[in-house]
């Protein structure tokens, strides 16, 4: 089981507290960085034009998020 440490486990619970439905810069690069951590692949930001990708990578990152830390 992937888990985040602890000091990512903190910044992804403070990404998740956001009200805005919409990604800030520092947020979209968190998500890509804490991707590729932790889904072993380089770092790469993804296409902004594809939401679907984007929204998927949050989706697999609350996964680790919902395993603890």
């Amino acid at each position: 089981m992937v888990k985040f440490n602890k000091i990512d486990y903190g910044k992804w619970t403070e990404f998740r507290m956001a009200t805005s439905n919409h990604l800030s810069t520092d947020e979209f690069r968190l998500v890509c960085e804490l991707h590729a951590t932790y889904y072993k692949h380089k770092f790469h930001k993804i296409c902004t034009c594809s939401p679907k990708k984007i929204k998927r990578w949050i989706k697999d990152l609350n996964a680790i998020w919902n395993n603890g830390n």
